[in-house]
């Protein structure tokens, strides 16, 4: 170990150490270690830190500050066997990176890292964290009548688990964003007069691109990030904190602030997610990229429908055929997916119904929705971060979606008391 540890006639031990290519480079780090431990601290470097958990003098350490940039993530399985080894010896780790990737803090956040501050550290913001992993494990809570209740207003208001609707364009440009907005709000207001109305959530699962949030003028929020990192330590708290409402009725879970990798969550991630929404709503309508991903897989077993938008041209049709494919070649289930066709033509186009008619044959599909153009009034609203029952209630395309969302509804419901 280094000599920043400053000696005198009876050392204190030492009970934290900072491990870092060279801490000369986090200068604030050493001031604010100085801060919070005086002398009760040291320093390590990367090669020497898994040397130095075997000593003796390691068994009085309570954390370390792993601190890294952006030329350490070459470096990552060795940053994630120090982690694995010092949690294996009950050391808490306190992760600080510098213009370090989404990707490289989600994997070492996966390898057990406690907490994790950004640097140049923001004010107290370490002495924080060292509390937080010094803070004593709470106590259970025995389950009391007011407890029982707060969890059961938590819950979705029936017995059973919430229906999982799915949304995905098939081509760029094609609404799937807009249906899926308007259909949760719709789905918050659809009971009827004198009954509740169900919990809706929407889920922004587009990492890169989503854009739920600026279509209900919602702030993207940072815990949405940390939660996705750490799906398995993710309670029901965690996931009602993460998440944000719209008129005090939709709640929504919004795309993160920084666009991340889609490959940021796993199909464990996914499937951990789906189950605490369909633990806490009665619908969970989930936005989807246009890209197939791994995960993508993982939401098709989940959804009870997978809405596919598509329109009346060929690039929709010749993906809407690919995606017809590469889902029953991987033995997929194939017949959840509901092809809505945005922008259909009207009701006295009998050319264009024609069209849509030759368009599913060819396809071998069947087109289930047909959603009518609703005009500038759509782009309108999503620009003011309004659904069409807010921003034009008449519009023809919001009737259309509302009248889905009530048969959805009563649907639900009637296999409900059926059961």
């Amino acid at each position: 170990m280094s000599s920043n540890v400053h000696h005198s006639q009876e050392p204190a031990p030492i009970v934290a150490c900072t491990i870092s290519r060279d801490v000369q480079n986090f200068d604030l780090l050493i001031e604010d270690m100085e801060a919070a431990l005086g002398e009760s601290w040291g320093d390590l470097g990367f090669g020497e830190a898994l040397a130095f958990f075997t000593q003796p003098d390691a068994e009085a350490l309570e954390f370390v500050a792993i601190a890294m940039d952006q030329e350490d993530e070459d470096d990552l399985v060795l940053l994630g066997e120090i982690i694995h080894q010092a949690r294996s010896r009950n050391i808490r780790v306190i992760l600080i990176a510098e213009d370090v990737s989404p990707a490289a803090l989600h994997q070492l956040l996966r390898q057990g890292a406690d907490e994790f501050v950004p640097y140049p550290l923001p004010e107290n913001e370490l002495e924080a964290a060292i509390q937080r992993i010094r803070a004593p494990e709470p106590a259970p809570i025995l389950p009391e009548v007011d407890e029982r209740s707060t969890a059961t207003a938590r819950k979705s208001t029936h017995d059973r688990e919430g229906v999982v609707m799915a949304v995905q364009g098939i081509a760029g440009g094609t609404g799937a964003t807009t249906f899926a907005v308007n259909l949760a709000w719709e789905l918050c207001n659809v009971a009827k007069k004198g009954k509740a109305n169900p919990r809706v959530c929407l889920l922004d699962l587009d990492l890169q691109y989503g854009s739920v949030s600026t279509f209900l003028d919602l702030p993207r929020r940072e815990s949405v990030f940390e939660l996705l990192s750490d799906t398995e330590s993710m309670d029901g708290d965690s996931f009602t904190a993460a998440m944000i409402g719209f008129e005090e009725k939709l709640q929504v879970l919004t795309s993160p602030t920084d666009m991340l990798p889609l490959d940021l969550i796993g199909s464990d991630d996914i499937n951990r997610l789906i189950a605490m929404a369909r633990q806490h709503f009665d619908y969970v309508v989930i936005d989807m990229p246009r890209t197939l991903v791994q995960w993508t897989e993982a939401v098709l077993n989940s959804a009870h429908i997978y809405f596919a938008l598509l329109e009346l041209d060929m690039r929709s049709a010749q993906n809407a055929l690919r995606l017809k494919r590469a889902l029953q070649a991987e033995d997929l289930p194939f017949q959840k997916l509901r092809f809505a066709l945005n922008r259909a033509p009207g009701f006295t186009d009998l050319s264009g119904k024609s069209r849509v008619k030759r368009m599913a044959e060819s396809l071998g599909i069947s087109i289930d929705l047909m959603l009518p153009d609703g005009g500038k009034q759509v782009t309108q609203g999503a620009d003011h971060g309004m659904p069409l029952a807010l921003s034009a209630a008449k519009n023809p395309l919001r009737k259309e979606i509302a009248k889905l969302a009530l048969s959805l509804h009563e649907l639900g419901q009637s296999e409900a008391d059926a059961a």
